[in-house]
């Protein structure tokens, strides 16, 4: 399914009036993409930048998703396509030194102005995560926002709305994609999840089983950063193939801006990997509660590990096991230890029940 496609299906209303909207010629300049959905994020952006540029839209107003433009917005290969995301170790977009500073917004901003040389002769401009701009960077990029160079759109995504200043909402045209859930769909799940099962419900008073629960889960953030490292290693293959060719200050910057792209990319991991550690406990105790399956945000985190017939901890037992999860989650938001925070989180849910 294609981009386009899934995003009609996931969100109809929202993309018919925005079709009728590119029929009509009152589509907006900016869009803010309000998503609960982390790893969906950058899909939806791109969706509605297929909307927006497509060269052969269907009667209808829809993306053909086959011409020139749409194939490339899709593979991000197309020439007037600008992404900014947090690409430091603390995930924050920095306001940049000037036009020259990478991943910077200073040096976003003066990308659309230069001529554009895209076929269908529009630039698209995309803020992953646009929270992560702290007050003055976002005030940097309000004078574009306000008075965007000609033929450029903009999308800003984020989780967080609220995070962002008045005037830049004010700005944009607001398009909440909400799902009500957050898709867990990295490899480390396949651990995580079934580590869950056995501390919550098989460790109970058992400490060498609730250590062997943590070490499972302590490998699974191992396994979050080489994926991280695996997949921006892909994106910096060509410019750390040429790093010799450079001058050492500049081999210096490369490499620093490689090695915060990789802490970047794991932090991202990680704030999903630590939403699903608190999404499984908060559905325990919804099920304690009495509620069913299929009224559950993500039920598919409990396949084949817990059914109907599961016996299940006491509803005091679960909202106390919520609460330490939630008790790590705000630990882990400080420069603790990570592994001995989950050491002692899988021993405090082992020894948490009578």
């Amino acid at each position: 399914m294609t981009l386009s496609a899934r995003f009609e299906e996931s969100f109809p209303l929202i993309a018919s009036c925005l079709q009728q909207a590119r029929l009509s010629g009152r589509l907006a300049h900016a869009y803010l993409l309000f998503s609960d959905s982390l790893s969906r994020r950058r899909e939806l952006a791109l969706a509605l930048g297929q909307l927006m540029l497509c060269q052969n839209p269907s009667p209808e107003g829809k993306p053909c998703a086959s011409c020139k433009v749409c194939r490339q917005i899709e593979s991000e290969s197309y020439p007037e396509l600008y992404i900014l995301a947090p690409s430091s170790s603390s995930r924050i977009i920095p306001v940049g030194e000037n036009d020259e500073d990478e991943d910077s917004v200073r040096w976003f901003q003066n990308l659309f102005y230069v001529s554009s040389t895209g076929a269908a002769g529009k630039k698209l401009g995309i803020i992953l995560d646009a929270d992560r701009m702290e007050p003055p960077a976002q005030n940097a990029f309000l004078k574009t926002l306000e008075e965007p160079p000609p033929d450029t759109v903009f999308i800003l995504a984020t989780g967080k709305p609220s995070v962002l200043l008045p005037t830049i909402i004010s700005r944009c045209q607001m398009l909440p994609l909400l799902e009500n859930r957050c898709p867990y769909e990295f490899s480390a799940s396949e651990i995580l999840f079934p580590s869950l099962k056995k501390l919550q419900f098989d460790a109970i008073g058992k400490l060498v089983e609730a250590e062997s629960c943590a070490s499972a889960i302590i490998a699974a953030t191992e396994l979050l950063e080489d994926e991280a490292k695996e997949k921006i290693g892909e994106k910096w293959q060509d410019k750390l193939a040429t790093l010799d060719e450079l001058a050492p200050a500049a081999q210096k910057r490369v490499k620093s801006r490689h090695e915060a792209a990789e802490s970047a990319a794991y932090r991202l991991s990680r704030e999903s990997f630590l939403s699903a550690i608190h999404a499984w406990f908060a559905q325990v105790y919804l099920l304690s509660c009495g509620a069913q399956f299929d009224e559950l945000p993500n039920p598919e985190i409990f396949a084949n590990l817990i059914s109907t017939e599961s016996p299940l901890p006491s509803e005091q037992d679960a909202l106390a096991a919520l609460g330490k999860a939630e008790k790590l989650l705000g630990n882990l938001s400080w420069n603790v230890n990570e592994e001995l925070a989950l050491r002692e989180f899988c021993l405090s849910i082992a020894l948490s029940r009578n």
